[in-house]
């Protein structure tokens, strides 16, 4: 069994402005795909893998469109190259947006479709927060998605894929894929697995996969920010019964469908004075606020200071914040030093509009040792906040990203990360928390932000309408 492996992985915000550049990727190429943790449990298939391309990046805006062909490009190239093949295995997002493009994982599977022919197998593995859409249904054999947010099972998910690949090719089975979308998308942090009703949908996926005909069941809860027509959940489905698999789709989504008012926030939410009102009147210590507007990993520019100001302006002592992406103010505080004072606005550099900075004055306390500018990490102490001003967007979701830059989180009184719901690690931290319904490109209460490219009702942002499943076959079932 000859295999390529590759994909483009990245969620994008159609609210946020910062493209998504080259060098906001990594990729791995050849055998350093195959090297990779991610990619290792492949070894354990009993196949040829021919390591194509896989790049990735952390959410963000769109993706630049010169930087997505040449990546495109490469793999087309690789895959090319690499012919004969049996089968394909791409690892993707679902929520790609490339300038001046829709369905951007669409245009990438059709277009490794057409390279490879119509008797290559094709399998695909999703994120959970994926839109989906008929033009990828009708070009994959075999699909599968993650089944938890925050994802613990990426490998799973990514063995599912791989596993139904290899057993196509090893039994000569041809499935293939059936879907539903369901008019409903809602933000991931209200869609937590490990909340209900999110968690009883998803446990009940593995018993869907023991049906006779059903090889794998997914569902997708869709990426809200995504301002395109194909941002909805949606049910999916890959087997060889087709009468099964459009029932059990149409189920599933109809599932989802009757439990949409019934998703709420795990954890306790309010706004940014609320969050730290309840901090203050906290004993519990540390106390974690997630600045869920501008999360950087659900795509969010992650250069606004709104929660900073706030807490600067009610005197809150012990606080860190973690941390805010102004390239000008790192670089300034790499210049006056470890002990050197400054004065500067701090945030809105990457996004003007989510300004004005904050003013600050404050005394370097660390600095952590970068090779490249941007990979620049200072810590300045202003008044009662230890903040984190950073050369490039990014998350601050393990204990290491404040340890290592000499910061003790289990000691401060509250800590702000740019998160949504909280990541096990921080969520392990936590002695309290809360989840601050802050403004951003990934702003929580999403019908606050415009729906212009809906091409029919969308609960939420729609209420008062009915709708009726209606499940649909890929294009490839007639072939099998």
């Amino acid at each position: 069994m000859r295999v390529a492996v590759g994909g483009i992985h990245v969620e994008c915000s159609t609210y946020n402005p910062v493209l998504v550049r080259e060098r906001d990727f990594t990729v791995l190429r050849g055998e350093a795909l195959l090297r990779a943790p991610a990619f290792a449990f492949l070894r354990d298939y009993p196949a040829q893998f021919r390591p194509i391309l896989h790049a990735r990046a952390i959410a963000g805006g769109p993706v630049a469109a010169p930087v997505y062909q040449a990546l495109k490009g490469e793999l087309l190239a690789g895959i090319a190259a690499a012919a004969p093949l049996d089968g394909v295995y791409l690892a993707v997002h679902g929520a790609m947006f490339v300038e001046g493009m829709e369905d951007a994982e669409g245009d990438l599977i059709a277009a490794v479709r057409q390279a490879v022919g119509p008797d290559c197998k094709v399998a695909v593995s999703y994120d959970l927060h994926g839109n989906l859409t008929q033009r990828v249904v009708d070009v994959v054999d075999m699909f599968s998605a993650f089944r938890t947010a925050p994802h613990t099972d990426v490998e799973e998910t990514m063995r599912r894929a791989v596993g139904m690949l290899v057993r196509s090719l090893a039994e000569g089975i041809s499935p293939f894929v059936v879907w539903c979308p369901a008019p409903v998308v809602l933000a991931g942090e209200v869609t937590s697995t490990v909340d209900e009703p999110a968690r009883r949908l998803y446990g009940s996926l593995a018993a869907i996969d023991r049906e006779k005909g059903v090889w794998d069941a997914s569902l997708l809860v869709g990426y809200v920010w995504a301002d395109e027509p194909r941002a909805t959940a949606a049910a999916v489905l890959t087997g060889v019964d087709a009468e099964v698999l459009l029932a059990q789709a149409a189920a599933l989504a109809n599932a989802w469908w009757d439990a949409r008012e019934a998703f709420s926030f795990g954890a306790p939410v309010g706004d940014i004075d609320a969050c730290i009102d309840a901090a203050l009147a906290s004993d519990r210590r540390p106390f974690v606020i997630a600045d869920s507007g501008d999360n950087p990993t659900g795509g969010g520019v992650g250069d606004r200071p709104d929660m900073l100001r706030a807490l600067l302006a009610r005197g809150v002592a012990g606080a860190i914040v973690a941390g805010i992406a102004d390239p000008a103010a790192t670089d300034l505080a790499y210049r006056v030093g470890v002990g050197g004072r400054f004065s500067t606005g701090v945030g809105a550099a990457l996004d003007p509009s989510g300004g004005p900075p904050a003013e600050i004055a404050g005394e370097v306390t660390f600095l952590a040792e970068a090779g490249d500018p941007s990979d620049r990490q200072a810590v300045v102490r202003v008044e009662g906040v230890s903040l984190v001003i950073t050369g490039k967007r990014g998350p601050f979701h393990r204990l290491d990203d404040f340890t290592g830059l000499g910061l003790d989180p289990a000691k401060a009184a509250v800590v702000v990360v740019k998160s949504g719901y909280l990541v096990p690690e921080i969520r392990a931290l936590a002695a309290a928390d809360m989840m601050a319904l802050s403004p951003g490109v990934v702003d929580q209460d999403v019908v606050r932000l415009p729906r212009l490219r809906k091409t029919q009702p969308l609960f939420p942002f729609d209420r008062d309408f009915a709708w009726t499943p209606a499940p649909h076959c890929s294009s490839r079932r007639s072939r099998g």
